[in-house]
């Protein structure tokens, strides 16, 4: 096929991105919608861009030396992207070239003021919008001036921050081409953007208008505050109208210019709420042509509007797919499992096949439907009571649903809402046996397990995986398990409340709790402190562990004086807790015994930080300190008013909640357990799929849901491009947040503490462990960059069981996720640290090396000068 260099915008479509880029198909789709109206103009392809790259040679090791560098060396990528497009600026466009974009132009008339806009073709697509990369230039008058700006347009693509982004990005430059798109000017009375979903709150039912005079230049640099209109269902629900000073205008000559408005027009509305309306009815056009929510350049011209771009709004986040119409409200799985980053396809399908609920997956996260328990008000008490104990933020947002008119429509109680959550549990004794017994039966069963899987390969491992899914659902809600959980998790709360309402103190279930048995969380941090009382005596050893970078270490240090006892001690700590790794929920995450240079910087933390016999000291300290507690509880209730029925009461729940609340860590510590089981077993499969030529490499089975697995392993085909989709849209995904609460409007619901009880200036969150501590802020977002000494305050995301190793070093603990129930709270108690959890941006207004104040009675955090 011979290279053709220009297009009509009449005769491209957004099938063609590879030929005219991002912004060019979007406008040729947009020129085919009825009643749309687009500016002529033609595109010149990724063909003449091609054509002007291969003129200069030198470009390929230019672009060799931009890949290798690190997309934080801001000056390397300047100077070098600088060259680059100085070079692609003066290359001569070729006679036929400009001949083509020439002939074009004379069709639009020679002499008509064009807009000529880069169009890359690696923008405005679904996952990443590119906005503002690469350049426009507007009002340019004349043959000479259009090539002249289409060879800037060209240069655009290395922009620094265009060469930034696609690094950050991890995109390959030699990937991205550009065309350039040249368009008949208009000259509006107005302009702005629509994004036909509302870009703050996420809600696709409420569209958001921005406008000014003039050009829409004037808005997006920022040079004035548009007007802000919003519309829901074909009306304006409220509107905002700046004083618009300044406004940009095309020049006669070429080029533009801001101006000034003159005084009486600055405060008018630019547009009547009848054309706002108008102008939305275009966007749901376009938004249905494209599929999903657009962000929209729109110019109003003579009373009509004309369209100039429009491409997806990726900030976003998805909405659960159901297939039906009514209204539905969601809650984030990840905000209870202590773990909000994206899963891999097989990671979200393997929770969904082993959780007890039904779950919905939206931007590689999982959700809950609640629904049906929120519109039966028996049922809605009941969740909300128990969600409000965990976190109250999402209780917040679940409420400020339920005030919105008829969002939830309500049930009579005896509807599908089920028994209320966290109902009347059967009664159960107080006895540590009970909590032996339910140790011993996951550990048989997960046993069975191992022994049995080891026989099965192909077809016959699904089917054998389907059993082993129900058996793991069976031990999760073994009814005994359940209630010993439960017995814990009303004990604590029973001591908390009655504690406060008899002798005025706050938290104190969390003094009461500490060092408490059979908590297989706080024993895996403590253990690590015996690992490294073996490795401290040996200083060869410790001076290799600081340089080890390989997976294979363990096998190196066995040479080394003392090497032996240093592997046998980390060897027995991986067979024990070998299967947990950070956002172990996600089954396709490194393990600790698949990755153990995870654990080396941790260790060599506690041989630095702490002294021979720490964890035993630490354990015993615990305990005592939670004696005397209770020694000081019970004298102080029997001095009260019918003090002896008081104090015999708080004494049984003191036994209870230290019988049973080790045991609430135990039930994940088995899923993971399984989990490694199931995981070993696939990657063998896919091991013999890569041998057998189908796969090409084994972890692209991560990028498969467990069914379709199945298939592949039946099949022996796979769809290559699949997974190739489903590692982008996975790496895109890592820029969303995900909301606590989400509605089927796609609204993100965040929630509000609504406390004022705190000092002005301070951070909010949830208090679950008590005391207050000051210190260093150490803001870790990768367990394998900690570098923490005694004293140091971890300020993170959220911290799984995997982050417990971390705990025995630090004085405090504050995260942006978290309850009162989840695994870093329950740690936090153990070990005696004031946390606060639930802390909004905590990361991001928390710098590194801030002095901090932890209120973990209070639940705050202050920042000191």
């Amino acid at each position: 096929m011979t290279e053709r260099y220009v297009w009509d915008l009449q005769e491209v479509d957004e099938t063609q991105v590879a030929v005219v880029g991002g912004k060019g198909a979007h406008l040729g789709g947009l020129s085919r919608i009825e009643g749309i109206r687009v500016p002529g103009g033609f595109c010149v392809t990724t063909d003449a861009f091609r054509r002007i790259m291969a003129e200069a040679p030198s470009l390929d090791d230019r672009l060799d030396q931009l890949s290798r560098l690190n997309p934080d060396d801001r000056e390397a990528i300047r100077t070098l992207s600088a060259e680059i497009r100085r070079t692609i600026e003066g290359i001569a466009i070729p006679g036929d070239l400009a001949a083509a974009i020439t002939r074009a132009l004379a069709q639009l008339g020679e002499q008509a003021a064009c807009a000529v806009r880069s169009s890359a073709t690696a923008e405005d697509l679904p996952t990443a919008s590119f906005a503002g990369q690469q350049d426009t230039y507007l009002n340019v008058v004349g043959p000479t001036a259009i090539l002249q700006h289409v060879s800037r347009c060209w240069a655009s693509l290395f922009t620094e921050r265009a060469v930034t982004y696609r690094q950050r990005n991890g995109i390959d430059h030699r990937t991205v081409h550009m065309a350039v798109v040249v368009q008949r000017m208009v000259f509006p009375h107005a302009a702005g953007i629509l994004f036909t979903a509302d870009p703050v709150t996420g809600n696709r039912k409420v569209a958001t208008v921005d406008a000014g005079f003039g050009l829409g230049e004037a808005l997006v640099s920022g040079l004035v505050n548009p007007d802000v209109f919003k519309v829901r269902h074909g009306e304006v629900v409220a509107k905002a109208i700046a004083a618009k000073q300044r406004a940009v205008h095309a020049l006669p000559t070429g080029g533009t210019q801001d101006v000034a408005i003159e005084p009486q027009r600055q405060e008018q509305p630019a547009l009547t709420d009848a054309q706002v309306v108008r102008l939305v009815r275009l966007g749901r056009r376009i938004e249905a042509h494209f599929g999903r929510p657009q962000d929209i350049e729109w110019c109003l011209v003579d009373g009509g509007f004309q369209i100039v771009q429009s491409r997806p709004i990726t900030t976003l986040f998805p909405i659960p797919e159901t297939g039906e119409q009514e209204n539905h409200v969601y809650v984030s799985v990840g905000h209870g499992q202590m773990m909000t980053d994206p899963m891999k396809p097989l990671g979200l399908s393997m929770w969904q096949l082993t959780a007890m609920v039904p779950m919905h997956t939206a931007g590689g996260r999982l959700f809950v439907d609640v629904t049906r328990r929120l519109a039966s008000p028996a049922s809605r008490a009941g969740l909300l009571d128990v969600i409000g104990r965990g976190d109250p933020l999402i209780r917040d947002a679940l409420e400020t649903v339920l005030d919105r008119d008829d969002f939830v429509s309500s049930l009579p109680d005896a509807g599908p809402g089920g028994p209320p959550a966290g109902g009347a549990s059967a009664p159960i004794e107080t006895d540590p046996a009970i909590v032996t017994e339910l140790i011993e039966r996951s550990q048989v069963s997960i046993a069975a397990l191992e022994r049995d899987v080891r026989t099965k390969t192909g077809p016959a491992l699904f089917d054998f995986l389907l059993e082993a899914f129900e058996e793991h659902k069976r031990v999760l809600s073994d009814p005994l398990s359940m209630r010993a959980i439960m017995a814990g998790m009303e004990a604590t709360w029973w001591l908390n409340d009655t504690l406060r309402e008899w002798l005025d103190e706050k938290n104190a279930a969390d003094t009461l709790t500490l060092s408490a048995p059979d908590n297989v969380t706080s024993e895996m941090g403590l253990a690590l402190l015996d690992v490294a009382d073996v490795i401290r005596p040996h200083s060869e050893v410790v001076a290799f562990l600081q340089g080890v970078e390989d997976e294979g270490f363990l096998d190196e240090l066995a040479k080394l004086i003392g090497g032996t006892e240093a592997r046998d001690a980390i060897e027995a700590y991986l067979d024990r807790y070998g299967m947990r790794c950070v956002g172990e929920i996600d089954i396709t995450r490194p393990r600790w015994r698949e990755r153990p240079t995870t654990l080396v910087p941790v260790i060599l933390d506690n041989v630095r930080n702490f002294e021979p016999g720490a964890a035993e000291r630490r354990f015993e300290q615990g305990r005592q300190k939670a004696q005397k507690k209770e020694q000081d509880v019970l004298s102080r209730l029997r001095a009260l008013p019918d003090g002896d029925r008081k104090a015999d009461e708080a004494k049984r729940m003191i036994d209870r909640v230290r019988t049973f609340i080790g045991y609430r860590e135990y039930p994940k510590y088995g899923i993971v357990s399984r989990y490694f089981v199931y995981k070993q077993a696939l990657l063998e499969e896919a091991e013999r799929l890569v041998q057998a030529g189908v796969l090409p490499e084994r972890e692209d089975i991560f990028y498969l849901t467990f069914q379709e697995l199945h298939d592949v392993v039946r099949s022996h085909q796979v769809d290559g491009r699949l997974i190739q989709q489903r590692k982008d849209a996975f790496r895109s995904y890592h820029a969303l947040t995900p909301p606590r609460v989400l509605t089927s409007d796609g609204e993100a619901v965040t929630g509000a503490y609504r406390r004022d009880d705190v000092p002005a200036g301070a951070l909010i969150g949830l208090p679950v462990s008590a005391g207050t501590v000051e210190g260093r802020a150490r803001v870790i977002l990768d367990i394998a960059e900690a570098d923490l000494e005694a004293g140091d305050i971890l300020v993170t995301t959220f911290t799984d069981p995997s982050w417990s190793p971390l705990f025995v070093g630090i004085a405090g603990l504050v995260t942006e996720v978290g309850g009162q129930m989840t695994h870093g709270a329950v740690i936090a108690r153990e070990y005696g640290l004031p946390a606060v959890v639930g802390v909004e941006q905590a990361t991001r207004l928390i710098r590194d090396g801030q002095r901090i104040r932890v209120h973990g009675t209070d639940g705050y955090v202050e920042i000191l000068p």
